[in-house]
This record gives C-alpha cells, sequence and structure tokens, in this order.
C-alpha cells in the first residue's frame, strides 16, 4: 500500500479489499455493520476519519479483526 496516501484513505481502501473478498455489495456491508450505506461508501474512499469503534464493527461484519485491517493499510 502506498505509504504517501493518508491514513485515512489507506483503511479505507484495505476495508474495501476485506469487502470485495466477500463479494460483498457496500449496502450487504453496511446491513452487517449496522452503520449507513454513505458512511461505508465516505469510508472506503478515505473521506472520513471513522472511529475506533466504528472500524471494530465494520471488521467484526467482515469477519476480521479491526488489527488485520490496519495491517493491510500499513499503519
Amino acid at each position: 500500500m502506498d505509504k504517501r496516501l493518508a491514513p485515512e484513505k489507506r483503511i479505507g481502501m484495505a476495508i474495501r479489499a476485506k469487502r470485495s473478498e466477500k463479494d460483498w455489495s457496500q449496502e450487504q456491508l453496511s446491513f452487517e455493520s449496522g452503520l449507513h450505506r454513505t458512511y461505508i461508501g465516505a469510508v472506503e474512499r478515505g473521506e472520513k476519519n471513522l472511529t475506533l469503534k466504528n472500524l471494530v464493527r465494520i471488521a467484526k461484519a467482515l469477519d476480521a479483526l479491526a488489527s488485520d485491517i490496519m495491517v493491510t493499510a500499513g499503519l
């Protein structure tokens, strides 16, 4: 992952990659995590600085650990 990208962008890319592995839409991830679809989209685009609480919710929905997402993001 490109270390020059903002952390928010890198985390968003990591979440999108995990979601794609499950072949889920943003809407499916939204349903599974209990977060709004537009919020998921903004996170994946790096437009939102998500909280640790929401990172954990997304990770759990994806059957992953928040730390896995952070490592994938190179953080």
